[in-house]
């Protein structure tokens, strides 16, 4: 066990180092009141090994801990589906069959955990494994509050530092940070959240763009000389179009508030996906120049959840095919515990248009 954390560890700790995790989320609502929820996830690195995941109700699930401590396990009391990275147990985005949905979001030098210890193993949970264990024993956020304050949460490897983002079936909307030790909530009624700084400074960042609004600036009068918007959209003149934490967060608020609502929630699933081309990081700008790896692009994959229909759908760099997992279609009382990578075929679907 401790050579599995130590592997994973020199994984997880370059894309900390290098900032390559960078990951962006929006939140939307239909008209008919379906509720989705989407966002990508970003290494720079190398192609991130991804995985389907499928837990059945009543799985024992063995929990990492930082000493690599052997036995211990958690039993499934609901039955989810989740897309993990690195390896199966570390489910970065998911959702239960009582509608709670849960991803992580990488949140370096901003958050800090309580200190491992030994003694209180039983009572630890890992970082990384917080998602898994959020939608394998809670069905609400009020239930992840509860549970949750009777456990303890510590960094699985060096420098893996998370926040999360929580939805229900009743439309609440929260997100979870861990500040020297201490447990932080917030509601996320923006419906966005993206990496570091905390949730708090990101919402008062927005006042520095309150003169942004959708359509075309108005024509001006500069002396004699009238002015006009040089092409359309000029009222969003000035939204960061950059990839750090602070502008994909406001770009993400505004495209989410501009946003026409959809009728109902497949329509609203495909303007997450829309909107969220806009948070795709192509290969080479997080390396210097000429030594980009051989990648498409660091966003690795996108997916977005319908928590009103338990329908996770996804895509990847390598395939940009929607795929979807239908929550009904599983019978979690007695379908067995499985994991698949996100691209059992690794090439893009090209349909032929002939005349």
């Amino acid at each position: 066990m401790k050579r599995m954390i130590c592997g994973v560890a020199c994984l997880i700790w370059m894309g900390v180092t290098s900032l390559g995790m960078a990951c962006t989320g929006i939140a939307l609502v239909a008209k008919d009141g379906s509720r989705v929820q989407g966002r990508t996830i970003e290494w720079a690195k190398e192609p991130l090994p991804s995985y389907a995941v499928v837990i059945p109700r009543g799985e024992e699930l063995p929990l990492l801990l930082p000493d690599g401590t052997d036995g211990l396990t958690m039993k499934a009391r609901w039955g989810a589906v989740g897309l993990a990275v690195s390896r199966p147990e570390f489910i970065a985005e998911g959702i239960n069959e009582a509608g709670l949905s849960v991803g992580l979001f990488f949140f370096p030098r901003y958050g800090s955990y309580e200190s491992y210890l030994p003694q209180l193993a039983e009572k630890t949970i890992g970082d990384l494994q917080l998602t898994a264990w959020m939608l394998t024993q809670c069905a609400s956020i009020d239930d992840v509050k509860q549970q949750l304050s009777q456990r303890r949460v510590v960094g699985l490897v060096e420098g893996s530092v998370i926040h999360w983002r929580l939805a229900d079936a009743t439309g609440r909307q929260e997100v979870l940070e861990i500040v020297g030790g201490k447990m932080r909530w917030f509601t996320n009624s923006v419906g966005v959240l993206a990496n570091g700084p905390g949730f708090d400074w990101h919402l008062t960042n927005l006042n520095n763009y309150v003169n942004l609004y959708p359509g075309d600036a108005p024509i001006g009068v500069v002396g004699n000389v009238t002015i006009r918007p040089i092409s359309g959209s000029s009222g969003m003149l000035g939204l960061p179009g950059d990839m750090t934490s602070p502008s994909r967060f406001v770009r993400a608020a505004m495209l989410r508030q501009t946003a026409p609502m959809q009728p109902d929630g497949l329509s609203t699933v495909r303007l997450c996906f829309h909107l969220l081309n806009s948070f795709d990081v192509p290969i080479g700008l997080e390396h210097p120049m000429m030594e980009s790896p051989e990648m498409f692009s660091a966003t690795q994959w996108t997916t977005v959840i319908d928590l009103t229909a338990s329908r996770v759908y996804y895509r990847t760099a390598i395939n940009s095919t929607i795929r979807c997992i239908d929550l009904h279609d599983i019978d979690f009382s007695k379908v067995a515990y499985s994991s698949r990578s996100l691209d059992e075929v690794e090439e893009e679907n090209i349909q032929m248009v002939r005349w």
